[in-house]
């Protein structure tokens, strides 16, 4: 199978990479915690190699921008993230997460406000979106801090189908 493997990024304290199987401790440490994975789609991870179907499923897509977010200062990866080309709907979807310990830093606009770019640069980029759990105001910050709005009222389901979202569903438009 073809991989479509995106270029590296950087911005001021980030470095954003393409994931790696050799990547699956430090997935595990934030796809283990609770606090992470509550509004996630995927379930709490109990080993690290619960990353695999995962990993090996990444970049199948020329328009699939998933990159790991390495901390400069200390040279981690402390997350993921990035957007993927939804062509049913013609529009991009934005997804991320990050260790719980590296909240509230701006960690998770910073690298998206680089992959966007990056996307816009390469890509023709009508518009970009995403759905957070109503529950999960910290993601809707994050989404205005992307200079998205809010379109309407949403749901999604885990992929194990343990959980179901209320959520909002937020765009940014380009093609006006």
């Amino acid at each position: 199978m073809e991989k479509f493997i995106p270029e590296i990024l950087e911005t001021e304290r980030l470095i954003l990479r393409p994931l790696t199987m050799e990547d699956k401790p430090a997935i595990y440490k934030w796809a283990s915690d609770p606090e992470v994975t509550k509004f996630m789609l995927y379930s709490q991870y109990r080993t690290p190699d619960d990353a695999d179907i995962w990993l090996e499923n990444l970049y199948t897509q020329e328009k699939q921008l998933d990159y790991g977010f390495v901390w400069k200062e200390t040279g981690e990866l402390i997350g993921s993230g990035g957007l993927i080309f939804k062509p049913e709907e013609d529009c991009w979807s934005v997804g991320y997460n990050l260790r719980h310990d590296m909240w509230g830093k701006g960690i998770v606009p910073e690298a998206c406000k680089k992959i966007i770019e990056y996307a816009r640069a390469n890509y023709e980029v009508k518009s970009i979106r995403g759905c957070f759990a109503k529950d999960n105001q910290k993601s809707g910050r994050v989404m205005e801090k992307l200079g998205m709005h809010y379109l309407k009222d949403c749901e999604y389901t885990k992929f194990d189908g343990s959980a179901t979202f209320a959520g909002n569903l937020y765009e940014i438009r380009y093609d006006e």
